[in-house]
């Protein structure tokens, strides 16, 4: 045992010689170790995101059932934000606290939509969707409900819709139920469908009506062929020989030459009337011609009077000087 003033010797080497400065040596080792781990855990925060300038974004949800601080916000796919928190509001809803880097909030507007999506199989989800890129930006500490889509929640209301259609299948394939009648009620027109009186039976209600129907069928029939037989009678009648559209023939043919000898006797009653049109006419010409003698007549008569009136105030005589016409 060395002495506490004795310096103290260093270790041998594996061949027996002692191994020169393996204090620095190991310090530097440790050293060494040392900033491995602080550079692993730079590179671990780094890769969370620690040092990336963030913007807050407050989802409001009714719980906080399968959000864990660290699960991440989507969009399309690819993560945007973290949630670093979750609290409870004076209003009872929960308050999640997201971070979302600030490159990254460009995919975030104003009309965003936000959903928790909780699946039978695998953890929440939280995804951000955005209809129009074009909105305004979403600003920071904005605060959005969440809309949730949990499948589980679902489960109770989809097995009393199972267990209702079950009962409504039980109440229809039991005895006397509508749909037993039905198909009763079918065999039994399947049934009359293939008897005597066919469709026709199940038409009318019964066989008897049926026959009746047929009865009348066949007397319709028989009455169709008397009706056949006078239509010919009466084509014979009408346009057979010696017949009625003969006799019509000619009497239309009487009728013509009847027609032909009035028209002859208009034509001779239209060439008196034309030379009664010419007497009147030279009658007519006969009084326009004494019409304008007669005026004539008067125009000499007036100026003899004038020139009489002249006669009588150049030498005024005593007496009448009235000239009376004839």
């Amino acid at each position: 045992m060395p002495t506490p003033d004795t310096p103290s010797t260093p270790p041998p080497s594996t061949d027996g010689q002692p191994v020169a400065h393996i204090e620095f040596k190991a310090m530097l080792l440790l050293a060494l170790m040392m900033a491995v781990v602080l550079g692993s855990v730079a590179y671990v925060l780094y890769a969370r995101g620690i040092f990336e300038n963030t913007q807050r974004l407050v989802l409001l949800a009714d719980d906080s059932e399968g959000v864990v601080v660290g699960m991440d916000l989507t969009f399309s796919g690819f993560p945007i934000g973290r949630v670093r928190r979750t609290e409870l509001a004076e209003d009872g809803k929960v308050r999640v606290l997201v971070d979302v880097a600030t490159d990254d909030a460009r995919w975030l507007r104003t009309s965003s939509v936000f959903t928790m999506e909780r699946g039978v199989v695998g953890d929440t989800k939280l995804r951000a969707f955005t209809g129009v890129l074009t909105d305004p930006p979403l600003p920071p500490d904005a605060e959005r409900p969440v809309l949730r889509g949990d499948v589980t929640a679902e489960i109770p209301r989809l097995i009393a819709t199972v267990q209702a259609l079950v009962e409504n299948l039980a109440n229809m394939s039991r005895d006397g139920s509508s749909l037993n009648a039905t198909l009763d009620n079918t065999r039994a027109l399947t049934g009359k469908l293939g008897g005597p009186e066919g469709a026709l039976g199940v038409l009318l209600g019964s066989d008897a009506n049926a026959r009746k129907a047929i009865t009348a069928l066949d007397r319709t029939n028989a009455l169709l062929a008397r009706t056949e037989s006078l239509l010919g009678r009466a084509d014979q009648r009408l346009f057979g020989k010696s017949g009625v559209v003969d006799d019509t023939q000619a009497s239309l043919a009487q009728l013509t030459g009847l027609l032909a000898d009035a028209r002859a006797s208009l034509k001779k009653v239209d060439a008196v009337l034309v030379e009664a049109q010419a007497i009147g006419a030279n009658a007519r010409v006969a009084s326009t011609d004494l019409g304008v003698l007669r005026a004539e007549v008067e125009a000499s008569l007036r100026k003899v009077d004038a020139l009489v009136q002249e006669v009588n105030r150049k030498w005024p005589f005593a007496r009448e000087t009235e000239i009376k016409l004839p």
